[in-house]
């Protein structure tokens, strides 16, 4: 008797091994999609706002691109509390869909308040490739979350690649179509949008946040229903999302199929406050992501205090080239240490390099092989933090209020980078790049104290 009460509800249970698969699949093309359309909108941006309203807010125009999607993370990260990752997602790459439409027409109109609201939307197209980071661990198996994260990171390798090699042939396009000079990537960027948002209207079916919070359910009901499946995915995660025996990684915390009223960035404050593991995830993300703009964002200034107008843009192309690299293309590597070692020494071995990019690059010189390899471990760095980070957030906290601790992560994250992307201009232009690089570095020692201070008592650490 008891076989037959309990055998309709193991059958409804979804498959959750074919659905992540399915999932990954999807982000992995829609990152790439919205990958091109983020870059070669970039690549172009501080030109086109240079022609329309003079290099001295070139510079700013950029910089409203990074607020606008660490703005943009907020509503969407609503709304994925409430509905699920899908229609937040689509919300974002249809805001950035937006955006490049208006800078277009600012382009057309040299209307500059018009072209600020753009580059303000278009960092919508940011903020989907951000969360889709996120959307990519909801039901990975607990020891592969780091690697199945790193692998929707490493995707943008392609777009970033791509896209800037793109932007020339688009501008000769639509500049065929009527359309102003340097306004075609940003059309181009738009189409990109709109393609992955109707990519993943359509296709991303089971929502993964949704499916996650019902299998949390089902494994909190202390019922014979409750198989080893829903157990795996939903069992209480540790603070620090350290390895257990055999490499593998406790689960997410249970939570119930719909969010909590009022999961918003309050009350995702006061569960980060709560969560020792939480606010290093957090941190790890924003501070990583602070070094890496600042020193990054005066690298090409550096380059042209030493070399001829001619050879400045080719070598800045090159030393960037390389960072991109660094950030990116070694992520895949990055997740499976986070899931090998645990997330916490990943953090600890990602602002090692950080010290060492800092250090590297403040005492180059104008020796541009040494910059670039400072460079590159600035990438590399990045992406410890970045990928580690992100993996232990996403674990530490229950599946109700899990998109608003990470839309708050990615909140912090963008306004961190765009303070200093502002405030590195200033450092480098009274005090010069050495200083710049050293106060990069004192930039890290909170993290460092954050990620070697012992988890209270009665608080769940690393087992390895």
């Amino acid at each position: 008797m008891a076989s037959h009460l309990t055998a309709p509800r193991t059958a409804a249970r979804p498959d959750v091994t074919s659905i992540q698969r399915r999932t990954l699949r999807l982000l992995f093309t829609t990152q790439i999609i919205g990958g091109i359309g983020v870059t070669i909108g970039i690549a172009v941006g501080a030109l086109l706002a240079a022609r329309i309203a003079g290099t001295a807010v070139a510079g700013v125009a950029q910089s409203a691109g990074v607020v606008g999607a660490a703005l943009l993370a907020v509503p969407v990260t609503r709304i994925m509390a409430r509905h699920g990752r899908r229609p937040g997602l689509v919300l974002a790459y249809t805001v950035g869909a937006v955006g490049g439409a208006l800078v277009v027409l600012a382009a057309a109109t040299r209307w500059v308040p018009l072209l600020f609201l753009g580059m303000l939307l278009f960092g919508g197209g940011t903020a989907a490739n951000l969360q889709a980071r996120y959307t990519a661990v909801d039901l990975a198996e607990p020891a592969r979350r780091g690697r199945q994260l790193s692998l929707i990171v490493w995707a943008t390798t392609i777009g970033a690649v791509a896209a800037p090699n793109s932007a020339a042939l688009a501008d000769r396009v639509t500049t065929g179509w009527g359309l102003p000079p340097l306004a075609g990537p940003f059309a181009f960027s738009a189409a990109a949008f709109v393609l992955a948002a109707v990519v993943l209207l359509g296709l991303l079916r089971p929502d993964p946040l949704l499916t996650a919070r019902r299998l949390a359910a089902t494994a909190a009901d202390p019922s014979p229903a409750a198989d080893a499946t829903a157990t795996a995915v939903a069992a209480e995660a540790p603070a620090d999302g350290g390895p257990t025996r055999g490499g593998a990684t406790p689960a997410a915390a249970p939570a119930g199929v719909r969010a909590p009223r009022g999961a918003g960035m309050w009350a995702a404050w006061s569960v980060v406050r709560r969560q020792p593991a939480a606010r290093l995830g957090i941190a790890a993300v924003a501070v990583g992501h602070l070094v890496m703009v600042a020193v990054m964002a005066m690298t090409p200034v550096r380059l042209g205090e030493s070399h001829a107008d001619a050879d400045v843009l080719r070598l800045v192309g090159i030393v960037l080239s390389l960072h991109i690299a660094g950030m990116y293309a070694f992520s895949p590597v990055v997740g499976w240490l986070t899931d090998r070692f645990g997330r916490r020494a990943v953090i600890l071995g990602g602002v090692g390099l950080l010290l060492a990019a800092c250090a590297v690059a403040g005492t180059a010189g104008h020796h541009t092989p040494r910059l670039s390899i400072g460079l590159v471990l600035l990438g590399l760095g990045w992406s410890g933090t970045m990928v580690a980070g992100s993996t232990l957030l996403s674990e530490s906290v229950s599946a109700g209020v899990r998109p608003s601790v990470q839309g708050l992560s990615d909140l912090i994250m963008g306004l961190a980078g765009a303070g200093a992307a502002v405030v590195s201009g200033f450092v480098m232009q009274f005090a010069g790049y050495p200083v710049l690089t050293l106060l990069a570095a004192v930039a890290v020692v909170p993290l460092v104290a954050l990620a070697l201070r012992p988890v209270p008592t009665g608080a769940p650490d690393e087992e390895g």
